[in-house]
């Protein structure tokens, strides 16, 4: 039940600012009336406002109860989703996603990872967050089909044929829809999650939270490299799984699908992130974390390259289909590996929070501009050519994961590397 009450907490305190935009891209900008790159803006300013709350949220993560602080989030990102279901003009977009920024980081992500590592113990953290995106990803996917499902029925006559009226019930009614899931997520975590730390590690009897400086413990996690390669490593399957939400609208625009099917696609896509997740995390904890998290990247490049260079055919589903199916499950399978380093990094247990909160400043700066390049690609070259160029940029950063992922094995495994190059 604890792990549930971490899986449900986990997904629903993103679903408004990001399943919505993600799964109805096209709708979204049409009914709030704001072009791809102001879109994008919205979400830079979400990055940039998280930005400045992973590393307080860290220290916080540290020192209070996981139970009150994911609860204290899911609601106030519940009241966010009221705001959104008026659908504000670009500047109201703008508060909101800002809003949403500190609401979903401050209190919540690192006391989230804190206590997963808690529940994983010394030898299981790949299965631990293996689990944990997994079972997000079978709530992302549970929630999205019955999205589309509801948002499809609003069509009968089709998507073509409705007015925008229709357009925006259908949009409201899915905000309505996961600002309720918001609410009750809160609810269940507030009474399943305990207050404390369930795994008991001597770290935590031993360390006293409130009498030891937050400076000695930022400075102690400065001081492991391994963290760093960390971070990067996190930028770079950040950027990958931010540029999913362009592939809705890389469906319509390339291949020629409509709304209803490209989100069809994206939500079947969605649901290898339990399969990628789960089976990479415990592959992991057979074969090394790091050296997991490097073959999942070069699967990555292999995908992104291949949307790139190559030109679609308008109708052909299955090409697209198939390589998003590979792509999503190497960076969905990353999400289910790169907190896992910790353990492999020999990160103190008692330093969990604060480590997160460095790494997550570094690692999820794809929230200011992922969206943001994603609109201006596409907005200058419309039609295949900008979507092309982003999957160019996507590429890049999937092979600096591939160097950076190498880096860090000859650094925890460099005895290891040694014997195995003669």
């Amino acid at each position: 039940m604890y792990m549930l009450g971490l899986i449900l907490a986990g997904e629903a305190v993103f679903a408004l600012p990001f399943h919505v935009a993600r799964f109805f891209r096209p709708t979204v900008l049409e009914v709030f009336s704001i072009s791809a790159t102001e879109l994008g803006a919205a979400q830079g300013i979400y990055g940039i406002m998280a930005m400045l709350a992973y590393f307080p949220g860290g220290p916080i993560a540290d020192r209070f109860s996981a139970r009150k602080l994911l609860a204290t989030s899911l609601w106030m990102t519940a009241a966010g989703g009221l705001y959104m279901a008026t659908f504000p003009d670009y500047r109201g977009a703008l508060l909101l996603w800002g809003f949403f920024g500190i609401t979903t980081i401050m209190l919540f992500w690192a006391a989230l990872i804190r206590a997963t590592r808690d529940w994983g113990g010394h030898v299981e953290q790949g299965r631990a967050y293996g689990l944990l995106d997994g079972g997000r990803g079978i709530l992302a996917a549970g929630l999205a089909s019955v999205g589309v499902m509801m948002f499809s029925f609003a069509f009968p006559e089709g998507y073509g044929e409705a007015t925008f009226a229709e357009k925006e019930a259908a949009l409201r009614l899915i905000i309505y829809g996961y600002t309720a899931v918001t609410v009750f997520a809160g609810a269940f975590v507030w009474f399943v999650l305990t207050d404390g730390h369930p795994s008991g590690e001597p770290e935590l009897k031993e360390w006293k939270p409130h009498t030891e400086s937050v400076w000695v413990h930022v400075g102690n996690v400065l001081r492991i490299p391994a963290v760093w390669l960390q971070a990067v490593i996190i930028v770079c399957a950040y950027v990958a799984y931010k540029g999913f939400d362009n592939f809705s609208l890389f469906a319509v625009e390339a291949y020629g699908l409509d709304e209803v099917e490209a989100a069809r696609i994206v939500t079947i896509a969605s649901w290898m992130r339990p399969i990628g997740a789960l089976g990479a995390g415990l592959l992991g904890d057979r074969f090394n974390v790091s050296r997991i998290t490097l073959l999942t990247f070069v699967v990555l490049l292999a995908s992104d390259l291949f949307f790139a260079a190559t030109t679609p055919i308008s109708g052909a589903v299955w090409i697209l289909f198939g390589n998003t199916l590979v792509g999503a499950t190497a960076f969905f399978g990353l999400r289910g590996l790169y907190y896992a380093l910790f353990e492999e990094a020999r990160v103190p247990v008692a330093l969990t929070g604060t480590a997160v909160g460095f790494v997550s400043v570094v690692g999820y700066t794809p929230d200011i501009f992922v969206a943001y390049v994603a609109g201006i690609l596409i907005d200058r070259s419309p039609g295949i050519a900008g979507h092309q160029h982003f999957f160019w940029f996507l590429s890049a950063f999937a092979l600096i994961g591939v160097v950076a992922s190498y880096a860090l094995i000859r650094l925890l495994h460099p005895t290891r590397q040694k014997t195995a190059t003669g």
